[in-house]
């Protein structure tokens, strides 16, 4: 389509495009999310330039993809690799200035009394956020900000039904909405006396409280005033006392800590242990897999590769767990095998706990596998079948071969050198297989008691999601980044295996 009307609508498309960039370009960077906002940038920037010139016609096809494949696969590859190197769990999610702020917050005590006044929040003549304090008890009202207090004669202040000062000279209070919009007034030291200070603890009261924790930007020291315990950056995320490093305050920061997630692979017992049982499981699951759909798809292709009644019906239904959804699928599997309502107990009048037995649990795992998985090798088999030109099979049935030799000697290692990139590429797809474990069994059975993480049936990618999701309690980013990364090079060395023996990268040499 070329003239003016495509040329009017492709400046239509680009404008739309580049508004909407625009927008998420100026949220990342009011965002302070520097990375993406420049690709965002450099993305407008790029397809302007490409489709609104003639510099490069190629290029006009390639650059969607490659804006794609830099923004979803280069970037989360950086982006895991990256924190593999850090400290990033539970308790050290932040960054060091945030967590800073925290631990002072929490370093703040209660005076001996636990003292509270009756507040009103609002804003002094000058727009400082201030609170106009009651002190019921003892007849006292007065108005405080960050930096100063300024005694409210009673004659002067508004009550009201409860005794409560709602306004007073100089000052004005703020609406529930307007609270309710902006929540910076609650993180302000109001002053009160001495070292001690206001914090507000709802709306409608304060309390009083004075500053345990001080911080020294000159040093870096943390220093607590009430028992004079000293605490330095331990350079792995929290601030740990001076002479007593396994004592830290909590919550810390994400810092580099280099190679140690992978070191803790192999070196920590907690972690090396579980995840050994796991890769055996993975391995073996996604061998077991590949090898016995691959069985049943070329039994089944061979069998009705030759000519029968109602050949194209059993096809038909051969291939309708492939066109399902695997999910429901696997939902509908791991119904039928609950140990109180499934249809597998009620049909063999039985109570077996499938799911709570390793061994069973792993045993439907592998069979709900092979039926999600058949179907596609039987498809690949009988388009490979039929490309094996018949004079071969024809001239060693002339030679004496009987069908057992034809399809051991011809037959099985032409198939195999037709689809072993298939193979390989399947033995990849369920070694990262996540939807059928964590869907079926969940990666149980799990021994919680005994605080296990890794299930009879996890695989790496299923153990890998646990350690960076599955606690509520306990969450290690950086762990599950580290596996993550040794996960991604094995498939990736799979894979490249499985180019280099179909010899796709010949084509292009």
């Amino acid at each position: 389509m070329r003239g003016k009307f495509a040329l009017v609508t492709k400046i239509i498309f680009l404008g739309i495009t580049t508004a909407i960039l625009a927008l998420l370009t100026e949220s990342a960077f009011a965002q302070k999310q520097y990375v993406i906002g420049t690709f965002i940038l450099v993305a407008i920037l790029a397809l302007n330039l490409v489709y609104l010139t003639s510099i490069s016609i190629p290029f006009k096809f390639f650059l969607p993809g490659i804006l794609f494949f830099f923004g979803f696969v280069i970037a989360p590859i950086f982006f895991t690799v990256q924190m593999s190197g850090y400290k990033y769990q539970t308790g050290n999610y932040l960054s060091k200035s945030a967590a800073l702020e925290q631990v002072l917050n929490l370093g703040a005590e209660p005076d001996a009394a636990g003292t509270t006044f009756d507040i009103t929040v609002g804003k002094t003549s000058s727009k400082e956020d201030a609170i106009l304090v009651s002190d019921i008890a003892n007849d006292k009202y007065f108005l405080s900000t960050a930096t100063k207090r300024t005694e409210v004669p009673k004659a002067a202040a508004k009550f009201d039904a409860n005794g409560v000062a709602i306004a007073a000279p100089n000052f004005q209070s703020m609406t529930a909405i307007a609270l309710a919009a902006n929540d910076a007034y609650s993180r302000i030291h109001y002053t009160y006396q001495g070292k001690y200070y206001i914090a507000i603890e709802s709306q409608n009261a304060g309390g009083v409280f004075r500053q345990a924790l001080s911080y020294s930007a000159n040093t870096g020291i943390l220093s607590n005033s009430v028992t004079g315990a000293t605490y330095v950056d331990n350079h792995r995320g929290n601030f740990a006392k001076v002479g007593s490093p396994s004592e830290i305050l909590s919550p810390g920061w994400r810092a580099p800590i280099w190679f140690e997630n992978y070191t803790r692979l192999f070196t920590d017992h907690q972690i090396r242990t579980p995840l050994t049982r796991v890769f055996i499981w993975t391995f073996f699951f996604a061998l077991f897999s590949v090898l016995s759909t691959f069985a049943l798809g070329l039994l089944l292709a061979i069998a009705l590769n030759r000519k029968m009644r109602g050949r194209r019906v059993y096809r038909s239904i051969l291939i309708l767990p492939y066109a399902m959804p695997s999910i429901m699928s696997i939902l509908i599997w791991a119904g039928m095998f609950d140990s109180d309502f499934g249809a597998v107990n009620s049909i063999l009048h039985t109570n077996i706990h499938w799911f709570q037995n390793p061994s069973l649990a792993r045993s439907v795992v592998l069979l709900v596998n092979l039926w999600l998985g058949f179907p596609y090798f039987y498809l690949i088999c009988s388009g490979s079948l039929q490309a094996i030109p018949s004079e071969l099979l024809e001239a060693a049935a002339i030679d004496g071969a009987n069908p057992r030799q034809v399809f051991r000697k011809i037959t099985l290692p032409l198939l195999l050198q037709i689809l072993s990139p298939l193979l390989i590429a399947s033995f990849a797809f369920n070694f990262n297989n996540f939807n059928l474990i964590y869907l079926l069994t969940g990666g149980g059975p799990t021994q919680t008691l005994n605080g296990e993480i890794a299930g009879a049936t996890d695989i790496l990618i299923s153990y890998t999601y646990k350690i960076a999701f599955g606690s509520k309690t306990f969450q290690d980013f950086g762990l599950a980044s580290a596996i993550s990364v040794i996960i991604f090079v094995m498939v990736a060395s799979i894979s490249m295996y499985g180019l280099r023996r179909s010899k796709v990268m010949e084509t292009f040499g």
